[in-house]
């Protein structure tokens, strides 16, 4: 249900129930309140796009998985428009005849077994490879890039989701700062305090798993065997195995867009991995404001160094839930 959905209906329920009737139960006490709507959005040159939690996570892989490959924004543009049409950036296990996945591949015409590409990383690679090797894609326009790839029976519907792709797109490659966030429910069950042998707790392992497959060889740190015993601010969650940095320096352009790109891929998975907070360039997004989108971060005071560390506008921190 998106926001706007929300309203509607707590609208009509106003129209029709009454005021009174809304605000109070019958023995005059206050309702509890309603449940944040999870859902994600990116905003970017004034134009919104929302999306569940599960299309948020595909998109924010399509997008990373261009990041990683070098690929230009424009890249993940053509992928994104190709998967709202194909699959509205769902990974169908069904489709016309053979069609599967995001971007409805079929194995009879080459493009994997059935479990290749319900992977999302293998059908995202294919689309990815198939695309750079059209000439001259990035001057295309978008829904003759993505037909190149797709070679669908209706080749001009990918330009119906050209606008909504190319804003993810920005947001997702970290070409605009903080412009995707999404709302995540923060009641995560609690976990077993063990580390591993990296000195992570089960979720934050499978956090830098995760960060490995998609983005590759990143340099990882604020984790160490046995765990960490100093070198951050007191009651860090890098004292308990929970955190890990993801080193984006020296501080540049091109890594500031790096960062955004991984800390906004972050927050599309928080909810897939019980992510807690993520920090980056002098911004927050925490699971527990999540609503709010990201927020100005405030090195905690009496704190002292270098700047660029206490701002983290040289490395992406990543916590998880207990």
């Amino acid at each position: 249900m998106t926001r706007r959905l929300l309203v509607v209906l707590v609208a009509a329920a106003l129209a029709f129930g009454g005021a009174a009737a809304f605000v109070t139960w019958h023995d005059g006490s206050l309702p509890p309140l309603l449940p944040p709507v999870e859902e994600c959005q990116a905003q970017v040159d004034g134009h919104s796009v929302e999306l569940d939690l599960e299309q948020s996570g595909n998109a924010a892989l399509i997008a990373a998985l261009s990041v990683r490959r070098g690929m230009p924004a424009r890249a993940a543009t053509i992928a994104l428009a190709a998967a709202y049409q194909e699959s509205d950036l769902r990974n169908l296990e069904y489709g016309d005849r053979d069609s599967l996945g995001l971007f409805q591949q079929r194995p009879s015409q080459g493009w994997g077994t059935r479990a290749q590409i319900l992977d999302p990383y293998h059908s995202i690679n294919a689309f990815y490879d198939a695309l750079a090797k059209v000439d001259g894609y990035t001057s295309l326009p978008v829904t003759e890039a993505a037909q190149e790839v797709q070679r669908s029976g209706f080749p001009g519907a990918y330009a119906d989701h050209e606008e909504d792709a190319r804003v993810l797109a920005s947001a997702l490659t970290g070409n605009s700062p903080g412009a995707f966030w999404c709302t995540v429910d923060d009641d995560r069950p609690t976990q077993s305090a063990d580390l591993d042998e990296a000195g992570l707790t089960r979720r934050a392992a499978e956090v830098r798993a995760d960060l490995t497959r998609t983005f590759g060889g990143l340099p990882l740190g604020g984790f160490a065997p046995g765990g960490v015993t100093d070198g951050h601010m007191p009651g860090s969650a890098h004292y308990e195995g929970r955190a890990i940095d993801v080193f984006v320096r020296p501080v540049s352009p091109a890594n500031k867009r790096l960062g955004w790109a991984i800390a906004g891929y972050l927050v599309g998975q928080a909810d897939r991995l019980g992510i807690a907070t993520v920090i980056f360039d002098d911004r927050v997004w925490r699971v527990t404001r999540s609503s709010e989108g990201w927020l100005d971060y405030r090195v905690p005071s009496g704190s002292t160094g270098d700047r660029s560390i206490l701002e983290h506008r040289d490395h992406v921190h990543v916590d998880v839930a207990p």
